[in-house]
């Protein structure tokens, strides 16, 4: 998801494709996709901006934001991808074993 320093949108509204695509560095076309997919699983909501295209000059905007259950789903793979990188880091379980991990030469 985007970097909190990326975001030009409300928090009721959430972030815009556009914000998501300048945020990340992904193109549409690889974006989007992904957009749908975390729709589909009900991670996602998205939400029409409601405007007058015509007195604003441009269309509405469709804006993205987590559900609680992609937040935690986003949570949990953040955490096993930190856990997978740093396995052995003070205070972080080893994967494998469940312990809390130590730097030991045995471990490293």
């Amino acid at each position: 998801m985007p970097s909190p320093h990326a975001r030009t949108s409300t928090p009721d509204f959430g972030t815009t494709r556009l914000e998501l695509m300048r945020a990340t560095g992904q193109p549409s076309g690889t974006l989007y996709p992904i957009l749908n997919r975390l729709l589909a699983a009900g991670w996602v909501h998205a939400q029409w901006e409601q405007i007058d295209p015509v007195a604003e000059g441009r269309p509405a905007r469709r804006y993205y934001q987590l559900t609680p259950d992609g937040l935690v789903a986003a949570r949990t793979e953040l955490a096993a991808l930190y856990a997978t990188l740093r396995p052995h880091a003070p205070g972080h379980a080893d994967p494998a074993t469940g312990r809390l991990g130590t730097v030991t030469p045995e471990t490293t």
